[in-house]
């Protein structure tokens, strides 16, 4: 139209550049003449914009207020303009949904309904460029949802991994029946930079590590093993899991491929009854459990061909990839996930003392009086490696703890602590109720009647009972009586009373004869 305006302004427009028009718009040679008259007379070069309804700001937040529910924001508007006196200014509800599908996306849509987690379903995300084996790491842990059998008691292990980003290797695994620490995050690593028997033929050092905001993985243990060799740690943003989406696959491919086939299965299809959870006779035992693990990360890693690597498996892609690994001696790490707490301590005729226990080895013999200092295993203290304080600090042996409990002494005590445990939930539980007030559900609008209703008899005895308690009777003072001082402590003297003064003998009054002896007197 443009065009067609500016030859018409100088007398050059003909038919023929209207008809040419009309051929490539797909229009009539009259559509055509119109447009060129609206144009003379409007000065308009395209259709009319018709006037709608948009989406504001305060529109924005009613739809986050109800869950991008656009009829009940509807009814919202219509219920304040029938208040106001202004039904008439509030449009339709098919003009609103028109209105919110024209301007806003599907992902802002659905973000209004369910969160930041439905609205990332609709974003684009585009793919890092192909890199080399070892160029960059990507490490998560992940909660199993498989209940496994330890010392009586069901637990949901965790397992914390690295994979290598080019060619989809495990390259380091470790499991934990809790939740993961350091300790969990340093031995998968060494796991992954070690190529001896049985973690290789994978590892070397990496180019970079790729992490999330996990506290245990940018512990100051992590950084200063990571940093001795000189391997930088990308700390990407949290709740961005698509940041680091090869370890995300091994996520979602371990619980697709493996656990949900595993007995104790937590998110299983059930019937409409009642859960009841598999006893725990029925569930794995938790070495069983990490030996049908590790077997799953072996045909991963040589069997499975996952998609991006043209059909081969994370093994034979490391294979064919020609760039050359990095190894660290063995002697390095050896003691790759230690820590050293840099005190100087000596090997006395019971072993070496830390954390106020003594821990010996058959090594120690002779060497009573030698200066050492330890390294450890964060989180265990089943066992430590000791170290010379002088002479370059060369390794002198491990030492195991003295004194440590049998298994039945173990499980026993994990009894009588659970014991314990449910001792002090059922008090917290019954704390909880007599605190809380409890009030009947209503259904007019109304002031709730509570539920229960105590007579004052019951009210004032609780009151009386609870001024009653005498603390100081509590106490129980006389439950371990003290200890004679020793011998040779001095004492305080006991001095006598004084006495009062003896009256003089003038000051004594004469004692005069009894009533019953006076003359005249009752006998």
């Amino acid at each position: 139209m443009a065009r067609l305006v500016a030859l018409d302004s100088r007398g050059e427009l003909a038919t023929e550049h209207a008809r040419a028009v009309a051929q490539a718009a797909g229009v009539s040679l009259r559509t055509v003449w119109n447009w060129v008259a609206v144009a003379r007379r409007e000065g308009r070069l395209s259709a009319r914009a018709p006037s709608r309804v948009g989406v504001s700001a305060d529109l924005r937040a009613r739809l986050v207020v109800w869950g991008g529910n656009v009829a009940a924001v509807h009814r919202e508007l219509a219920a304040e303009a029938a208040a106001a006196g202004t039904p008439d200014l509030v449009p339709s509800l098919r003009t609103l949904q028109r209105a919110v599908r024209q301007d806003l996306s599907p992902g802002e849509r659905a973000g209004l309904r369910g969160g930041e987690a439905a609205r990332r379903r609709y974003d684009v995300y585009g793919k890092r460029p192909p890199a080399y084996r070892n160029a960059c790491w990507e490490g998560d842990h992940k909660r199993v949802p498989v209940r496994v059998a330890l010392d009586g008691v069901a637990v949901c292990p965790w397992v914390t991994w690295f994979i290598d980003v080019a060619s989809r290797v495990v390259v380091g695994v470790a499991v934990t029946p809790h939740q993961p620490a350091r300790d969990a995050v340093l031995a998968a690593l060494r796991t992954g930079i070690s190529r001896a028997e049985p973690y290789g033929p994978f590892g070397g050092l990496p180019g970079r590590v790729r992490v999330d905001r996990g506290k245990d993985f940018l512990s100051n243990a992590v950084a200063k093993a990571l940093g001795g060799f000189a391997v930088p740690v990308d700390d990407l943003p949290a709740y961005k899991p698509y940041r680091k989406g090869t370890v995300e696959a091994l996520n979602g491919a371990v619980e697709e491929m493996l656990l949900v086939s595993l007995p104790g299965y937590t998110r299983r299809a059930r019937p409409v009854e009642a859960f009841r959870p598999d006893a725990v006779e029925d569930l794995l035992a938790f070495e069983d459990f990490v030996k049908v693990l590790l077997e799953w990360v072996a045909w991963w890693n040589t069997g499975h061909r996952p998609a991006g690597l043209a059909g081969a498996t994370p093994a034979q892609a490391w294979e064919a990839d020609p760039t050359p690994l990095e190894d660290v001696p063995e002697e390095q790490l050896a003691f790759f996930a230690l820590e050293d707490d840099g005190r100087i301590r000596k090997i006395t005729t019971n072993g070496v003392a830390w954390r106020r226990r003594a821990y010996v080895a058959p090594w120690m013999a002779g060497l009573v009086g030698t200066r050492v200092r330890l390294r450890y295993l964060p989180h265990f203290d089943g066992r430590i490696e000791v170290f010379a304080a002088e002479s370059g600090g060369r390794h002198l042996g491990s030492a195991y703890l003295a004194e440590a409990a049998t298994p039945a002494q173990r499980r026993a005590l994990s009894r009588v602590r659970e014991g314990k445990a449910r001792a002090l939930r059922a008090d917290l539980k019954a704390a909880e109720k007599l605190r809380r007030t409890r009030y009947t559900a209503t259904t007019t609008a109304g002031a709730p009647a509570r539920r229960r209703t105590e007579t004052a008899g019951e009210a004032a005895a609780e009151i009386a009972r609870a001024q009653s308690v005498d603390l100081a009777a509590r106490a129980l003072p006389d439950l371990i009586p003290p200890r004679e001082p020793p011998a040779g402590w001095a004492r305080p003297r006991q001095r006598p009373l004084p006495r009062a003064p003896e009256p003089a003998a003038e000051d004594v009054p004469a004692r005069g004869p009894e009533a019953g002896d006076r003359p005249g007197g009752k006998e």
